[in-house]
């Protein structure tokens, strides 16, 4: 386990808030009762933080080229036929992952192949789970295609607590499946848009893990 980069300033700013609060409470009141009380709430807090910016080590699972692999931990929350209109302007497969704050908010390509797309949208902060978030909320769209001609279009959607959302990756650069796509701060979800004739091998309501879980295959 180790700590994401984005995480660095805010745990940083986080731990000297904390302290300096303890502290001025601390003097102000010399009350052990206050004062033990809100140590247990800032720890209890700091390590909530430390928590959100997990990087877990995990070994991405030996598939097939065409095997599409979760791309963030979380709980399926849509699986539907639909129209995409950004980029592949038909049909596809929308299968949605919704992370809450205690999840690993890392998220990794599902896909190996090159970059074909990428966009930032700037939008609203809609709860993360509402239909008209992956449209209308911030969002960055990334479609990567592997060298059997199969796309998958990755939306990192923010949610109504996320507030800054990650990307690592650029047009036309080569990727491997389970390299690290970006990461999103707080409650978010991402979609996948994947071809209609995809294999899914996951339902609603499923718990899903990032980098292990097989969504589906073509």
């Amino acid at each position: 386990m180790r700590i994401n980069k984005e995480g660095t300033a805010s745990i940083l700013i986080v731990f000297a808030f904390l302290v300096f609060l303890n502290s001025v409470v601390y003097y102000a009141t010399k009350n052990t009762l206050i004062t033990g009380g809100l140590l247990i709430i800032s720890i209890a807090f700091f390590i909530f933080i430390v928590r959100f910016f997990r990087y877990p080590i995990r070994d991405t699972p030996q598939v097939a080229d065409n095997d599409i692999i979760c791309p963030c931990d979380g709980k399926v929350v849509v699986i539907e036929k639909v129209h995409e209109p950004e980029f592949f302007k038909d049909e596809r497969i929308q299968v949605s992952v919704f992370m809450s704050p205690n999840n690993v908010h890392v998220n990794w390509m599902p896909l190996e192949g090159i970059i074909k797309y990428v966009k930032y949208h700037a939008g609203k902060y809609l709860v993360a789970w509402h239909p008209k978030s992956s449209t209308e909320n911030e969002r960055t769209s990334i479609v990567v295609e592997n060298k059997n001609g199969v796309a998958v279009l990755c939306r990192q959607i923010a949610g109504a607590l996320a507030r800054r959302i990650v990307y690592y990756v650029d047009v036309n650069q080569s990727i491997r499946r389970g390299d690290e796509m970006g990461f999103i701060k707080f409650g978010s979800r991402v979609d996948l848009f994947l071809p209609l004739n995809t294999n899914i091998n996951v339902k609603i309501d499923d718990v899903v893990q990032g980098n292990t879980t097989i969504i589906g295959n073509v």
